[in-house]
């Protein structure tokens, strides 16, 4: 085995290292293939080419991975990968005077059990008590029960 190929291995070894905890955390088999790789490139540096080159290789890759490792901790590399976006959807509220049991509404979305209806020009998430109700169907409120809204067929 050359050095070239030696120095090929750790760099692969270290982007799969990269990879596995930038892109794909928590299924391990980069992270452990990535250390393989860097384990048996060093070892094949100290079996082929000597003690001496064995120790600048791993020197190097000490150094290497210590820099990769301070840049990936410095905050503003963080920054640069998080997502930036926030959530704008609510629960309902439902006031006691807006929606009343027995009212009647549209189903706007496929409730199953869950869905999305129309009562009085307002959107609201609706349940079923495990009816499936297809979109345009007329309801009808059967229970408001913390802020959850049940509805079943008219």
């Amino acid at each position: 085995m050359s050095l070239t190929l030696i120095l090929l291995l750790i760099l692969l070894g270290l982007i799969l290292l990269l990879l596995e905890i930038f892109v794909v955390p928590g299924t391990s088999f980069f992270g452990v293939v990535g250390g393989i790789l860097i384990v048996v490139s060093v070892w094949q540096s100290y079996a082929i080419l000597g003690t001496a080159t064995g120790n600048i290789v791993i020197i190097a890759t000490a150094v290497l991975m210590a820099v990769v490792v301070g840049i990936a901790l410095k905050s503003n590399t963080w920054n640069r990968m998080m997502l930036k976006t926030s959530i704008d959807g609510r629960v309902n509220e439902i006031e006691k005077q807006e929606l009343q049991i027995g009212d009647l509404g549209k189903s706007v979305s496929r409730i199953s059990p869950a869905g999305t209806a129309i009562f009085n020009d307002n959107l609201y998430e609706v349940h079923t008590n495990g009816d499936f109700i297809d979109p345009e169907i007329e309801l009808v409120i059967s229970k408001i029960e913390d802020n959850k809204i049940f509805v079943k067929r008219k």
